[in-house]
């Protein structure tokens, strides 16, 4: 369901060379995973007999019961619509193997023996088992199946669209270069790992750290299953670490030393990593290299798609580009803006600028914008009064933000200038017969390009440049002036998205980059209703067009944007995942209307876009020309209308 495999990592509580027991805990878990609606399930290493048994892998008893105990687990599961991996040790070509059984309705699709094999610290694997390469059989009888074996093999659904999978075992992703690396490259989108890594002073951090660098690496969901706390003996203690990574994101993550068995799963997107990768136009490269290329088997199984999930198990915010409340915020926020402070010291002074001018209207965009100019002039050590802030009343201005916008400049040490557009606009509305009275495009548009030709003709005569305040969500839905606030020499702002500008105000005023004197005055710019304040106020004196109320609510077109740009995700899915993310805020037939209104904006906007001054880019997503987002201005929105249209 649009792209979706829902993914299980299993641990089972295990007894040490128990495989009747083991066994039984297994097919709980299976039956378990089940009702969780699992698709693909990966349990630890050697789990039929537990990595734990030293020596007792010579003994024939214990190689014997565990390929009776897969033969049960094979027959039990014939009915279950779910592949599973299971760990046990096969003795043949005169060696023993630690491997993986891949199982799907009761065949044995393929056997993954482990290619790279410990033996150092506490480990001492090779004293038991052969590494794959030293495997001599490309084809064994197991419980009464013809079975390919090898390090070689790929599982490939005939149905689910992007689900390829590629098995490893515990150090294989320990090795400089793990197997799952030329996986991925041949096209395995899901990576197995089923591992017994036991547990030391924070070694989790380090193999949470591996998995999400390995999932990152491969642009690929890893899930990783290790052995659990029944496991431990003698000098080994396991916790039962287990994780699902989508590539560098981690999805779920087990409790470690858990009593019981667990499962963890989670909804991976197959379509997302797919869109990534043909994105990613170096992804492919290394396969060029003759020591890179690889020939793989192709195991292929008729798992079909699931029609319907219950509830996705993933989490999907409603405001994509702003992290969770936590130590990243601080550092993501702290990282944009200086981001943006670097950029535009960098072009003030490469262009000997003697002055920055900004035009500031009391709203959110342009308080971002002088924040960064102050700041940018902090950096450089010059003094704050190279920063000219411009305040130009017009028809819309309102006593609050004519206000913010005196007392934020004041209180940053600025030189200010106030410039009423009213007679400039009334004798341009004279000079082409437009009656003032009526308020349409034409008397909003004359507004904002009066007040960028002050901005430019003050620029020149301070030997200066203008920095552009618009942000990305403007961009997207061309809500700016053609030539007037879309115009700028260096729209600081160009990269940020209207949810993100919000965040990052707040922020500044609570971090102590400025003067504490700036603080309150920050605070009610934030509670300010965006609008250009282009139409007259209201009979009480406030805001009369707010933007919101006109293209929609920011939070919804800054999500549409994310998915749109960012994964070119379907109208039908990006509406699923809005009414996952938005559920009890919004219902379907409003969300449908924004994005309507978000598909038909877009694409007709996009000549505002072809010709944007420099910006600087903070993160994965920029609308500039000149970087990550090159479409033809005359591009036709039909195919992605008629879709919503149907929805």
């Amino acid at each position: 369901m649009y792209g979706f495999v829902r993914v299980g990592a299993a641990v089972p509580k295990l007894k040490v060379s128990d495989c009747i027991y083991n066994t039984e805990e297994i097919l709980k878990s299976i039956e378990e995973a089940q009702k969780k609606q699992i698709q693909v399930l990966t349990f630890p290493e050697l789990c039929i007999t537990a990595y734990t048994c030293g020596d007792l892998f010579f003994q024939t008893s214990l190689l014997e019961t565990a390929k009776k105990s897969l033969q049960e687990i094979v027959e039990k599961t014939k009915s279950i619509d779910m592949l599973f991996t299971l760990g046990l040790p096969l003795a043949l070509d005169n060696q023993i193997f630690n491997c993986a059984a891949v199982i799907y309705k009761g065949t044995i699709l393929g056997i993954v023996p482990k290619t790279h094999i410990p033996n150092y610290c506490e480990f001492y694997e090779e004293r038991w088992f052969a590494a794959a390469e030293d495997l001599v059989s490309e084809e064994i009888l197991l419980c009464g199946q013809k079975v390919p074996i090898g390090s070689d093999l790929l599982f490939q659904s005939e149905q689910v669209a992007n689900l390829k999978i590629g098995v490893e075992l515990c150090e294989d992703l320990w090795n400089p270069i793990p197997p799952s690396s030329y996986q991925s490259l041949y096209g395995a989108t899901l990576l197995l790992n089923l591992s017994a890594s036991n547990e030391l002073a924070s070694k989790h951090e380090y193999r949470r750290a591996l998995v999400a660098q390995q999932s990152s690496r491969t642009i690929g969901a890893y899930i990783y299953a290790s052995a659990g706390i029944g496991e431990s003996t003698q000098d080994a203690v396991f916790s039962g670490h287990s994780m699902i990574y989508e590539n560098g994101i981690l999805l779920k993550e087990s409790q470690r030393f858990a009593r019981e068995g667990q499962i963890i799963f989670a909804d991976v997107d197959l379509e997302l990593l797919a869109n990534d990768r043909r994105k990613n136009s170096s992804f492919m490269n290394h396969t060029k290299r003759s020591d890179a290329q690889r020939f793989y088997r192709e195991i292929k199984f008729s798992m079909e798609a699931a029609e319907k999930i219950d509830s996705l198990e993933r989490v999907i915010k409603t405001k994509p580009f702003i992290p969770q409340q936590d130590e990243s915020l601080d550092e993501r926020c702290h990282d944009i803006f200086h981001i943006q402070v670097a950029g535009l010291a960098r072009r003030a002074e490469h262009t000997n600028a003697q002055s920055l001018v900004i035009g500031i209207s009391g709203g959110l965009d342009s308080t971002l914008a002088l924040l960064v100019a102050v700041k940018a002039c902090d950096f450089l050590g010059w003094e704050r009064n190279r920063v000219l802030g411009i305040t130009m009343p017009g028809f819309g201005t309102t006593d609050r933000t004519y206000q913010n916008a005196l007392s934020l400049m004041q209180s940053l040490g600025i030189r200010v200038k106030e410039i009423s557009i009213k007679d400039a606009a009334l004798q341009h509305f004279k000079d082409i017969g437009h009656d003032p009275s009526l308020h349409n495009v034409t008397y909003e548009n004359t507004q904002a390009r009066e007040r960028t030709q002050i901005l430019m003709d003050i620029a020149n005569q301070e030997n200066g440049f203008v920095i552009g305040t618009g942000d990305l969500s403007e961009l997207a839905l061309g809500w700016a002036t053609y030539n007037g606030d879309h115009m700028s020499m260096y729209g600081v702002n160009a990269g940020i998205p209207k949810t993100l500008v919000r965040v990052l105000v707040k922020w500044i005023a609570e971090s102590g980059e400025l003067e504490a004197t700036a603080n309150d005055i920050l605070m009610d710019v934030l509670d300010t209703p965006v609008s250009p304040e282009l139409l007259p106020p209201d009979e009480s004196g406030k805001i009369n067009q707010k933007t919101e109320e006109i293209v929609g609510p920011y939070e919804l077109h800054d999500f549409f944007l994310y998915y749109v740009v960012r994964f070119g995700f379907s109208p039908a899915k990006i509406l699923f995942l809005a009414e996952t993310a938005f559920k009890g805020e919004y219902d379907r037939e409003t969300l449908l209307k924004w994005l309507k209104n978000f598909y038909r904006r877009f694409f007709a906007q996009q000549f505002k876009r072809s010709c944007l001054p420099d910006g600087p880019k903070v993160g994965t997503i920029n609308l500039s020309p000149r970087g990550d987002w090159r479409m033809p201005t005359d591009a036709s929105n039909r195919v992605w209308m008629e879709e919503v249209e149907k929805l």
